[in-house]
């Protein structure tokens, strides 16, 4: 696997060094259960697979490059690098600006770029649509394209697809990123749609079996489907792919789901005319993250906290499968632990921060699982597991414990 070249403080003294250690032990990664790390009065429960993905160290390596390869150039991001609210604003710090927020709306217009000026593309991709409109007043975009390998992997799987008549259908948010720029791509190779989940699949099986007209197809999925789709038509043969951000599981379920329905319209027989094997464009680091947080689910402890950008959808993936079986808090760095009885944890049902209180148990003995999203720093983790500590030791006696780690 490449090394890719990060500014130094995105690493970690305490996180690196239980990586290498797996790493070490499990150079395959076949052993997914977490490690655990006792400092003192907490043990730390910690995923066997987080943080900065190969997309990710990519996108950070790409950015910085640009920074010191162009001093006198004025250079943008397209939108959030990554999203990571430490990361983006540390390259806004550099002088970068963002051209567009998360949801694509316009903060500088394009007609203010000229063709001296650097884009950045995200790593999430984007649309053909602002390619072509970039490329139009000459600006570079590929020079320093840091769009995720594995999300062009799906482009590349949809294409394929397209051309054996497929029709594409997306696993994933809408207004995502990622989502924008896969369904403006496979929108170029056969018709395409997006579904967020398994119920919007159920919608779509309905009107497949003739369970729904025409009409509320329509409806139910106006503008998640690419122009002139036409369900009579593109409803016959179909291939899932996915948002790479999203759960691997959960494509899976509406990949089989879909296939049996295909089954039931088809029958067993011709299924394999109706409906392609995309389990290819699963992302290899989101799945890994996703299992290394169900083996999480396997641990005894008092809580969990999940670390990263309140705005990123594999994050809150994490933070979905967890509270499930743990008090779960979702904070993006160590600044949301107000005190010992005080946390401030994002509320993914709700869109909104929400106050705790005595979130740690009132024992001398705590065991805390810690995991974070692709896009956040080891060194944010770091510093919420220092700062957990500081509740029950002093400062030279943090030392004297990470000095045997």
């Amino acid at each position: 696997m490449k090394q890719f070249e990060v500014p130094a403080f995105y690493r970690s003294p305490i996180i690196s060094k239980v990586k290498a250690k797996r790493k070490l032990e499990d150079p395959r990664k076949k052993d997914f259960s977490p490690s655990e790390l006792t400092l003192g009065n907490i043990t730390f429960i910690i995923a066997r697979h987080f943080g900065f993905c190969y997309g990710v160290e990519n996108a950070i390596e790409k950015s910085y490059k640009a920074i010191e390869e162009n001093p006198t150039k004025r250079i943008f991001l397209l939108s959030q690098m990554i999203h990571n609210p430490a990361v983006n604003e540390d390259l806004v710090s550099h002088g970068l600006q963002f051209l567009q927020d998360t949801e694509g709306n316009q903060l500088i217009p394009f007609s203010d770029l000229s063709a001296d000026d650097l884009v950045i593309i995200p790593a999430f991709g984007t649309t053909l649509e602002i390619e072509k409109q970039l490329n139009s007043i000459g600006v570079d975009i590929a020079t320093y394209n840091t769009t995720c390998p594995f999300v062009e992997k799906v482009w590349n799987r949809s294409e394929k697809l397209g051309e054996t008549d497929h029709t594409i259908v997306i696993h994933g948010k809408y207004n995502h990123e990622e989502t924008r720029a896969t369904f403006s791509h496979s929108s170029k190779n056969a018709p395409s749609i997006v579904l967020k989940d398994l119920q919007e699949a159920k919608e779509l099986a309905a009107y497949i079996l003739g369970e729904r007209s025409e009409e509320e197809f329509m409806l139910y999925f106006s503008n998640k489907m690419s122009e002139g789709f036409n369900p009579v038509l593109h409803l016959k043969k179909i291939g899932v792919v996915n948002q790479t951000t999203m759960l691997a599981t959960e494509t899976q379920e509406i990949a089989q789901f879909l296939r049996e329905v295909m089954i039931q319209k088809y029958g067993e027989d011709d299924v394999k005319s109706h409906i392609a094997d995309t389990r290819d464009t699963l992302c290899y680091a989101t799945n890994d993250n996703q299992t290394a947080t169900l083996a999480l689910m396997e641990s005894t402890a008092d809580l969990s906290i999940v670390v990263g950008g309140y705005n990123s959808s594999n994050t809150s993936h994490l933070v979905e499968l967890l509270e499930q079986k743990f008090p779960c808090y979702f904070i993006k760095d160590a600044g949301e632990i107000q005190s010992q009885n005080a946390i401030n944890s994002f509320d993914i049902h709700l869109k909104s921060i929400e106050s705790h209180s005595n979130y740690l148990p009132q024992k001398e003995k705590v065991r805390i699982i810690v995991t974070s999203g692709a896009s956040c720093p080891d060194a944010l983790v770091d510093g919420v597991m220092m700062k957990l500590l500081s509740f029950y030791h002093s400062e030279q006696e943090i030392r004297t414990l990470l000095s045997q780690v």
